[in-house]
């Protein structure tokens, strides 16, 4: 089989969607089932394995060894809030490795741990697989999309679900960046126009704003939440009808049953999607619990009101986004919608109003907008320059703030978020203690305060520091970003020309070889049925 094109993933939480740039066009591949959208689910069952469609549809009858959600476990550790507070919601178990969180399930008569990498690398083979049926050639080359504020661990470790898959990960694009270059390339902007992308999904929301003319994508600012989007709604709804039945019988409480839950979550999400074209629509489900029918109706009204809060929520990235990029709202020329929950009435409407009345673009599919810019970048990284209009250039930004661990464990920023790249800034640090001969540089990412709430994505030694009192040696720390996005972080001690540095590269993953090859030998391929001075520690920088 011949090498083929290089193709678009959009690796949705709930939802997958691949595409190829060919013939002057994008195509959205539709799957085996006939379907151009591919749920995100993976299941694992005494015979066999199942990934999408056939994973999803079987949900509610095996609901422990029923796998979604990777998309909000890649990445993480076992403690973070995140992973703590979605645990609650999950019917497969999550469980404690080395500070990494695995999934098991049972699989072909044993219990079987899995990491988020591998979950979302079976959906990513999926996707391969699905546009290789199309294209009758091997695929290898892919961009790869994620949410805009996903961090380096986050980006890092969908990349290793790539390789996991046989695929050669070209670059990881943000998804409204993505939807913003599907938008640019096909109104053919001459023009400079102002774009925010309003990308709200089922399990994460974004907010980017870009500068597009004559095919330059430039990212001005970008902001969301990794833990908001349709799924939350759903839990809504479902933990408000949990309550609602334990009044009307007796107290008995739904969340003993993983199986009744399942199913209640399942009858919430299609209320949802009704409720964004009807008034009125009924949750139904016969013996729900101990024989025990549940019907009830459900209007748009009350689900507004349910999650009123979490479709208010949406406007705060909005309001920062526009302030990171130094915009007031009438600089706005055009408001994208992307991702499925953009459907929702109220979440329109709230958009429309805080944007005076501004007509919201829905020129684009909302479920594909993602795949189809991914697809064009895709083209566009692999050389093809037929007549597709593929001659663009995307600008980026830092999406969250870069810095160095200071005494105290506090962040002291070096580059701060959204700042446009290629960029490379400098500061002089100290030494806190009297005769420090070393310092330890530990490099964050992240908006908050303190260290211990960042990502640390790598740190160095500077040692054979000339001995001195406190705060007189000059360290002077240097972050350089290149276009690519890769950081060369330095550190000099001036007196004695002393250096060091680390470089943090994009596109490496995070898993060693070793962990890759562990990964691989499970053989789960083959069984798919379906500026001032600051005093530092150690350098405690």
């Amino acid at each position: 089989m011949s090498r083929g094109p290089a193709i678009g993933i959009d690796l949705g939480t709930t939802f997958s969607c691949v595409g190829v740039f060919q013939n002057g066009k994008v195509e959205i591949i539709a799957n085996d089932q006939g379907l151009r959208i591919t749920p995100g689910y993976v299941a694992f069952t005494d015979k066999e394995r199942l990934v999408g469609e056939a994973a999803k549809n079987q949900a509610t009858l095996n609901p422990t060894n029923t796998v979604f959600d990777a998309k909000r476990l890649i990445g993480r550790q076992i403690n973070d809030v995140e992973v703590q507070d979605d645990k609650r919601h999950w019917p497969f178990k999550v469980v404690n490795s080395e500070g990494k969180p695995k999934i098991g399930v049972e699989f072909l008569n044993e219990t079987k741990k899995f990491i988020a990498e591998e979950i979302s690398s079976m959906v990513l083979l999926k996707m391969k697989e699905t546009a290789e049926a199309f294209l009758g050639t091997k695929v290898t080359d892919a961009v790869t999309t994620v949410p805009a504020c996903f961090n380096d661990r986050q980006r890092q470790a969908t990349i290793d679900a790539g390789k996991v898959a046989g695929l050669n990960v070209l670059r990881i694009v943000n998804e409204p960046t993505a939807a913003a270059i599907a938008y640019g390339l096909d109104k053919r902007i001459d023009s400079q126009r102002n774009v925010l992308v309003f990308d709200l999904g089922s399990g994460t929301f974004d907010v980017s704003i870009l500068c597009i003319k004559d095919g330059r994508f430039e990212l001005k600012s970008t902001d969301g939440d990794t833990q908001l989007g349709g799924e939350d709604f759903d839990l809504r709804m479902t933990d408000h009808f949990v309550e609602i039945f334990k009044q009307k019988h007796e107290g008995r409480d739904l969340t003993t049953s993983k199986k009744a839950i399942s199913r209640l979550r399942k009858a919430c999400e299609t209320a949802k999607r009704m409720l964004s074209s009807v008034g009125c629509t009924s949750i139904d489900a016969e013996s729900l619990f101990k024989g025990i029918d549940f019907s009830e109706n459900l209007t748009r009204a009350r689900f507004e009101q349910l999650c009123f809060d979490l479709f208010n929520k949406t406007l705060n990235p909005v309001k920062k986004a526009l302030s990171d990029a130094k915009l007031d709202k009438n600089d706005i020329h055009e408001i994208l919608l992307a991702g499925g929950s953009t459907r929702i009435p109220k979440v329109q409407e709230l958009l429309q109003d805080f944007f005076k009345g501004k007509t919201l673009n829905e020129s684009i599919n909302a479920d594909e907008a993602v795949a189809y810019g991914a697809a064009l970048l895709a083209a566009n990284m692999a050389g093809d320059k037929s007549e597709g209009g593929l001659n663009f250039v995307l600008a980026e930004v830092a999406p969250l703030s870069l810095g160095v661990e200071t005494t105290g464990g506090v962040m002291t920023t070096l580059i701060e978020r959204n700042t446009k790249i290629p960029i490379r800034r400098t500061k002089i640090f100290s030494t806190c203690s009297d005769n420090q001969s070393s310092v330890l540089v530990q490099v964050y990412e992240g908006k908050r305060a303190m260290t211990s709430d960042n990502n640390l994505l790598g740190k160095f030694e500077l040692s054979d520091i000339p001995l001195a009192p406190r705060k007189v040696p000059q360290i002077e720390v240097s972050f350089d970003i290149d276009d690519n996005g890769i950081l060369h972080v330095s550190a000099v001690d001036k007196s004695s020309g002393k250096q060091n540095s680390i470089t943090i590269t994009k596109n490496k993953g995070l898993l060693s070889e070793n962990e890759m090859k562990q990964i691989e030998a499970g053989g789960w391929e083959g069984e798919e049925q379906d500026g001032s001075e600051e005093y530092v520690g150690k350098l405690h920088l």
